[in-house]
């Protein structure tokens, strides 16, 4: 509870103290269990916050928004359920809820200064939140909230923050990144219904193929997208498991043995969003298997979006030397040397999105298994990487959904004209005259540059109305066994 603490009065024989130095212009003194140091005057932060922004300047990038969000909510969260447990007096724990949500409301962010490559527990981060919230909480005046005694009660940095990463995610990922996904699969088969009768060439080893409609390419990456965020969902069934209640090292020292399973409910009342209390507190803090999972099926959507993007490039190259199957909208110039230029840049951009998040998976992979014993050590990289590659990836989707895919037009003249000479229409022919005989129409139609219809015609033994009811393109896009009379084929 918040309570005045009695200094023992100093008894004979004790040397004084030295009198304390007076903090230069512009700061101020402050102390931890190491002593005092100076602090920026206007501040909010305290000594602990202070010696990590002095130890780490490194990268010069704080911990992400979405991380010091959850963060806050598990501060919130916890003066709530210790206030319930009555462990602290209730304006004491009223006075740190108050602040906590001002501080994942955003508005104390410039606040949290400390540099993602910290201490690999994340305990700086920790204490920044607990200072901040314990110096908000105390402008009342009628209590004096310790960051740790108070703010912290019932906690470790151990546990807080592999916490704060999985509130984090998963409220990104239900927040931001799944709407984002939606979107873009919805639009894709929204275009895909537009375009179920256009035919056009298939290609395999971007070489001619059997014809396809562009509702069925397209089709193909509305289910691709379809099956990642199933993939998504389903890694969030382990995400969502605290392990806050395990305090140090999984035990619960220092914790009311209720505290896990209140702390689940309080964050999940809080949310919207449904968390559970880790069956196992001591997996929760000495490994990230469940953030690397949620990791690789980011990966995986980043293998998805790129081959999407990569097909696009493709289909929109040219256009008159490349496919030029498409006509993607015209965003900016292409060039500043070559005029009339245009390229495709939204799907560059998400290409170069999606090699980020793949070499996010890479050092959240490596950042995963770098602990020992009974604690990750990599925990700040595992956060920002991670909350940077559901950003980065919620921010793209739509792009690609409203500026590529919406207004992308085809060249449809240019598509018949391409599918209309494909020789490999002839394996239609398979069933009825056999590969070899095929495969012979193929060539000569290769080699003299003619339909294969004509070719066909010629030397296949089938009638022109027989031919053409076998080689439509659009007949063909449906599949099944062609039959028409003839020799058997192999």
């Amino acid at each position: 509870m918040a309570s005045k603490r009695k200094t023992p009065a100093r008894t004979s024989g004790q040397p004084a103290k030295p009198a304390a130095k007076p903090a230069a212009a512009g700061f101020r003194l402050e102390h931890d269990s190491m002593g005092e140091l100076s602090v920026p005057a206007d501040a909010l932060w305290g000594a602990q916050t202070q010696r990590a922004v002095q130890n780490f300047p490194i990268s010069g990038q704080p911990m992400p928004r979405e991380f010091i969000r959850a963060l806050a909510l598990v501060k919130a969260a916890a003066a709530q359920v210790n206030g319930g447990f009555g462990l602290l007096d209730a304006p004491a724990a009223k006075a740190i809820r108050a602040a906590a949500a001002e501080v994942a409301e955003g508005r104390f962010d410039a606040h949290f200064p400390i540099d993602v490559y910290q201490t690999g527990s994340g305990t700086s981060s920790n204490m920044n939140a607990n200072e901040v919230i314990a110096t908000l909480a105390s402008r009342t005046g009628k209590h004096k909230i310790h960051p740790n005694d108070h703010v912290n009660l019932g906690q470790s940095s151990n546990d807080v923050i592999p916490t704060a990463i999985r509130v984090s995610a998963q409220l990104a990922v239900m927040e931001s990144l799944l709407p984002a996904l939606k979107h873009l699969r919805k639009t894709i088969g929204k275009r895909a219904k537009e375009l179920a009768k256009v035919t056009k060439t298939g290609r395999t080893h971007l070489m001619d193929a059997m014809p396809l409609t562009f509702g069925q390419e397209f089709g193909a990456w509305a289910a691709q997208l379809d099956s990642a965020e199933q993939r998504l969902l389903d890694s969030l069934k382990r995400l969502r498991r605290l392990p806050i209640g395990g305090t140090a090292i999984g035990t619960g020292i220092n914790a009311d043995p209720r505290f896990g399973k209140a702390m689940a409910k309080a964050l999940s009342d809080a949310t919207g969003t449904r968390f559970e209390s880790a069956a196992d507190k001591f997996e929760g803090l000495a490994a990230q298997d469940d953030a690397v999972e949620l990791s690789g099926q980011l990966n995986a959507l980043a293998v998805a979006l790129m081959k999407i993007a990569n097909d696009l490039r493709w289909m929109n190259s040219g256009p008159l030397a490349g496919l030029g199957e498409i006509e993607l909208p015209a965003l900016q110039p292409g060039s500043s040397i070559m005029p009339g230029k245009v390229n495709p840049v939204i799907p560059e951009a998400l290409a170069m999105v999606c090699a980020q998040v793949i070499g996010h998976h890479a050092a959240i992979t490596v950042a995963g298994q770098s602990g020992n014993f009974q604690l990750n050590v990599m925990l700040p990289l595992i956060a920002f990487d991670l909350l940077d590659s559901i950003r980065l990836l919620a921010r793209a989707m739509p792009l690609l959904a409203d500026s590529a895919i919406a207004g992308l037009k085809v060249r449809q003249a240019h598509v018949r004209e391409a599918l209309d000479r494909n020789p490999i229409l002839v394996t239609a022919l398979n069933p009825i005259i056999g590969y070899e005989k095929a495969a012979a129409i193929a060539k000569q139609a290769y080699k003299e540059g003619r339909p294969v219809l004509e070719v066909a015609v010629e030397t296949s033994g089938l009638s022109e109305k027989q031919l053409r009811r076998l080689l439509d393109p659009a007949s063909l896009t449906r599949g099944g066994i062609q039959s028409g009379g003839g020799s058997g084929g192999g």
